[in-house]
């Protein structure tokens, strides 16, 4: 087993919320907690979600493909979203992003070679009127960030 006893308990609760014959129902919340667990979801990972889900295991992969928030290779310890959709690139997202990548010395779907970031771009998060709009780890929305608020981002993250 690629995850552990605690993990499957909690995709266990998910399968509970849905119909016997609608298991695969539960496939984005088995993805997501495989990912906290793991940081990212192996193909693997995905084999085995899908014989205990009981889906085809193409299926799990379609949805793992197709949501840009499941890491499909190992990231940095710090994974940085920037949002560069219309609204966000208009207010600043693209000086945000171009911010970061000077300052982390890596482009979109890097890593640093110390393994401490990963920087990618973000679909619409929600918050046009925060822009630009950066998460954290795919947990913490850090809105209005002009670069003195991304320098201190990153100083933070690095401690």
């Amino acid at each position: 087993m690629l995850l552990s006893e605690q993990c499957y308990k909690k995709i266990d609760r998910e399968l509970a919320k849905y119909p016997a014959d609608q298991r695969q129902s539960a496939v984005m919340a088995a993805l997501a907690h495989a990912q906290v667990e793991l940081g990212w979801i192996s193909p693997e990972v995905m084999a085995e979600l899908a014989d205990y889900i009981r889906m085809p295991a193409i299926a799990v992969q379609e949805v793992a493909t197709f949501y840009n928030m499941y890491n499909l290779k190992p990231v940095g310890k710090h994974k940085i979203s920037v949002c560069t959709n219309l609204p966000c690139a208009l207010s600043g997202g693209v000086r945000a992003a171009n911010h970061l990548k000077e300052k982390l010395g890596i482009d979109f779907r890097d890593t640093t070679a110390d393994g401490a970031f990963t920087l990618v771009e973000g679909e619409c998060m929600g918050a046009c009127g925060d822009a630009p709009v950066m998460l954290v780890n795919d947990q913490r929305m850090c809105s209005f960030m002009s670069n003195d608020k991304i320098d201190s981002l990153v100083e933070e993250l690095k401690k």
